[in-house]
């Protein structure tokens, strides 16, 4: 009776920790797939309304938009180590809580925001507010196991994905209304996914894997120099930087780009970035797994940055718009990189160092945010079209991003077989 009471006893505490497993799962589903839904509904009004504040100035507009944009990525920087340690020693959740409610109210500031002045300290506490990925991703790695972890990573990819169609569509919509209505419905978005979460988001992270770090652990800069401590780590953070680089410039010339050259409008970017979002929500949400389970992570980050590079090089050598669309549907089979590299490192460091290394590689995206549309835009991008060029090649962007994906790639390579690991294998 005693060993059939302890089994009965096993039995529904591995019941409890799938479902806890589960409901954490889908409340951190939910939670990204409304943070990028509530960033992509003011993508498109955002501009507007600076310059409503400006008088109408396009050219002082532009400007003033740069540093809103660069001030958010700024503040994801500084921010996401103290988020990644505090939730070491807190717990996951009272971290993601507060950060999802701090985020609603600053919607609301941002929308009531009577000067240019009260919209750069919105958007500063959304980057504080914003970093909460930190915390995220390593609620992913706790409440995974080796089998789900990059299957569980996957779903980020298709929130996103889900996320970066809806948002700037619903944004576009309701900014046709009223300029400012987008930032109280992302700010209702929020403030209810919180209160969702208040209810049913349980703790990932057990008392007995806490930790208590230094005040130095908050420096974003020691944070990422931090991660010399894992070997592995350390290189997927070198080849991760100079891929979200490319990643980032991407974002931040692609417009422009496809203005210049193809000639398309707003609308036409608009539907071309759908199908991004569809294509990313696709190969994340299907692709993923057995992907991973025929090659392993290695050889899936390999495939991946293979993929990028050679995108990024037929972007800048497309001569005709239809071209792009299908590069686009082939360059979306590198959506597999980011979560067998989460993956990878997930499974590599210990439960109660998972909020600092995230939190370091989040710094470390937002680093390159800062950094990509002065290197792809303002200066790339600007200078071959401008008069001042010997030749115009308006994808000379592109053409460094697959630089940098080779440099990523190469890295890898070499890393991988210092490990002894053979490529295209299991790893």
């Amino acid at each position: 009776k005693n060993q059939l009471f302890a089994r009965q006893l096993i039995g529904r505490g591995m019941l409890f920790r799938a479902q806890t497993r589960r409901a954490g799962m889908l409340f951190i589903f939910i939670t990204l797939f409304i943070d990028i839904l509530g960033l992509g509904i003011i993508v498109p009004i955002l501009p507007e309304l600076i310059k409503q504040f400006l008088g109408g100035d396009v050219a002082l507009a532009g400007r003033y938009y740069g540093l809103i944009i660069s001030s958010y990525a700024l503040m994801q920087f500084l921010c996401a180590p103290a988020l990644g340690v505090l939730s070491d020693r807190f717990g996951r959740r009272p971290v993601i809580l507060i950060s999802l409610f701090g985020l609603g109210i600053d919607y609301l500031i941002q929308g009531w925001a009577p000067s240019i002045g009260w919209l750069f300290v919105g958007r500063f506490v959304a980057g504080i507010m914003g970093a909460s990925i930190t915390t995220a991703n390593a609620y992913i790695a706790d409440v995974s196991t080796p089998e789900t972890r990059a299957r569980n990573y996957g779903f980020v990819g298709v929130a996103f994905g889900l996320g970066f169609i809806l948002g700037p569509a619903l944004g576009g919509l309701l900014g046709g209304i009223n300029l400012r209505l987008p930032f109280f419905v992302a700010a209702g978005l929020a403030l209810v996914n919180w209160l969702y979460g208040f209810f049913v988001l349980p703790e990932s992270l057990a008392l007995e894997h806490r930790t208590i770090r230094s005040w130095r652990h908050l420096n974003p800069l020691t944070s990422i120099l931090g991660l010399r401590a894992y070997p592995l780590v350390a290189g997927l953070a070198l080849a991760f930087a100079f891929a979200s680089l490319a990643q980032r410039g991407l974002e931040s010339v692609w417009v422009l780009y496809t203005g210049f050259r193809y000639g398309w409008d707003e609308q036409t970017n608009g539907l071309t970035l759908a199908l991004v979002g569809v294509m990313a929500a696709l190969v994340q949400g299907l692709l993923i797994k057995p992907i991973i389970t025929r090659f392993g992570e290695h050889s899936t980050i390999i495939l991946g940055l293979s993929i990028s590079m050679m995108a990024f090089l037929s972007y800048g050598m497309a001569s005709a718009g239809w071209v792009v669309l299908v590069i686009i549907v082939f360059g979306s089979l590198s959506g597999v990189t980011l979560p067998a590299i989460q993956g990878l490192v997930a499974g590599t460091v210990a439960r109660s160092e998972q909020g600092k290394v995230q939190g370091a590689l989040t710094s470390l995206t937002s680093l390159t945010s800062i950094f990509s549309p002065l290197m792809f835009t303002t200066g790339l991008f600007s200078f071959f079209t401008s008069d001042r060029a010997p030749f115009i090649m308006p994808g000379a962007p592109f053409f460094l991003g697959s630089l940098l994906f080779l440099v990523a790639l190469t890295s890898l390579v070499r890393l991988f077989q210092k490990q002894s690991k053979p490529l295209f294998g299991h790893s």
